[in-house]
């Protein structure tokens, strides 16, 4: 018997079966994606929050395992004290971040301001350092001044800089969610699983 309901007029195979499931799996992708979107614009204080929140457990679960795991095998391992140490800082950052949103949100964005500032550094004397040599120094100039204008302006403006972030990240999974979509739809056959 032949379907045709795919519109070729030959009957499905195991193949078509396989591109269907992948096709559903891209699909709910896509729309949990186009969700956590969403729900970072329009809730922005609650992302963060939640974003804390997952930093927070993870921190504590890390500590507890690196300090069970060090004091185990304190007989067999050298530097099971460091382990040990590691994750006592793990358990206090954790519950810092537990105890104090607010403090553990800023703190991101200073890691991330003076990241850029130092990088935007370093890149600078990369660029000096490729001009030295005759080579097209521009291009990697304008990007340091980039990451240095960047970070100078989360330090500036902190509370800006933390909502900006939130914002991109909304509009990354919107984009990626609307794409995902795409993909599974315009697809004619298995579409990428990435």
């Amino acid at each position: 018997m032949v379907d045709a309901s795919d519109g070729t007029g030959r009957a499905p195979t195991a193949e078509d079966a396989t591109s269907h499931g992948v096709r559903g799996l891209v699909v709910l992708r896509g729309v949990l994606v186009l969700l956590f979107g969403l729900a970072v614009l329009v809730t922005p204080g609650l992302a963060l929050l939640v974003l804390i929140s997952v930093f927070a457990a993870y921190a504590l679960v890390d500590g507890v395992v690196a300090v069970v795991l060090g004091i185990r095998h304190r007989g067999e391992r050298p530097g099971w004290g460091w382990a040990v140490a590691q994750g006592v800082v793990s358990v206090v950052a954790g519950l810092a971040a537990f105890a104090l949103p607010g403090t553990a949100a800023l703190f991101f964005l200073y890691v991330v301001a003076f990241w850029a500032i130092v990088a935007g550094v370093v890149t600078a004397v990369s660029a000096t350092e490729v001009r030295r040599h005759g080579g097209p120094w521009g291009w990697v100039a304008g990007r340091a001044v980039l990451d240095v204008l960047f970070g100078v302006l989360l330090l500036l403006w902190p509370a800006s800089g933390i909502l900006a972030m939130l914002w991109l990240v909304g509009t990354f999974a919107l984009a990626a969610g609307v794409l995902l979509l795409v993909q599974a739809v315009g697809s004619r056959t298995h579409p990428a699983l990435g």
